[in-house]
């Protein structure tokens, strides 16, 4: 692989609009020699100008992958119908081993039920034997936040300080569920 001259480096960095520090940690060369190098101060080893220009090329690839939403996403998701009685919900959270669930009308998202919902309608006075039989809209919160697969998951991260959750489709379709749980797994 031939390589333009090393005077080449900053105009390259500068066309991919990354700074002298990022390419010097994602490269392992340092910001001091990448200066020197660009301001053609020192001449660098063959060595050190191949490893910044395959770092450069690497970056130009885009080879430093972001996660999307469809990398993170559960692809089995678990819902009930707005129609659905709440002991139908409270059972699924429980056998399914989740703490909420999105409500749909069809395929179509309308609300989120949770175990916290549930029990706050308790705490407020509700009998267990009034809310087991209600229809679970009802009782509803507000549905999750639905994004497209391709969503970069810094902006999943982001919606889900507003949100428990959110629903991934892909062409209108749901394919999958990010819940927080999901977001801790990366950790």
């Amino acid at each position: 692989m031939k390589f333009p001259p090393a005077t080449d480096i900053r105009r390259m960095r500068k066309a991919l609009d990354i700074t002298q520090t990022e390419l010097a940690k994602q490269s392992g060369i340092s910001q001091s020699t990448i200066a020197k190098i660009e301001r053609d101060r020192i001449s660098a080893s063959y060595e050190t100008v191949v490893k910044l220009f395959e770092t450069l090329d690497d970056i130009a690839k885009g080879e430093k992958h972001d996660l999307t939403a469809s990398d993170v996403a559960s692809k089995d998701i678990v819902t009930v119908q707005s129609s659905d009685k709440v002991r139908v919900a409270s059972e699924l959270m429980r056998t399914a081993g989740f703490s909420q669930l999105p409500v749909l009308k069809g395929d179509a998202p309308v609300g989120s039920i949770s175990e916290k919902s549930i029990f706050e309608k308790i705490r407020s006075g509700k009998t267990m034997d009034e809310l087991k039989d209600a229809p679970i809209f009802t009782i509803m919160d507000e549905s999750f936040p639905v994004i497209n697969e391709s969503t970069p998951i810094t902006s999943v991260t982001t919606m889900m300080s507003d949100a428990n959750a959110v629903l991934v489709a892909r062409k209108g379709k749901l394919v999958g569920m990010i819940t927080k749980a999901d977001i801790l797994k990366l950790l």
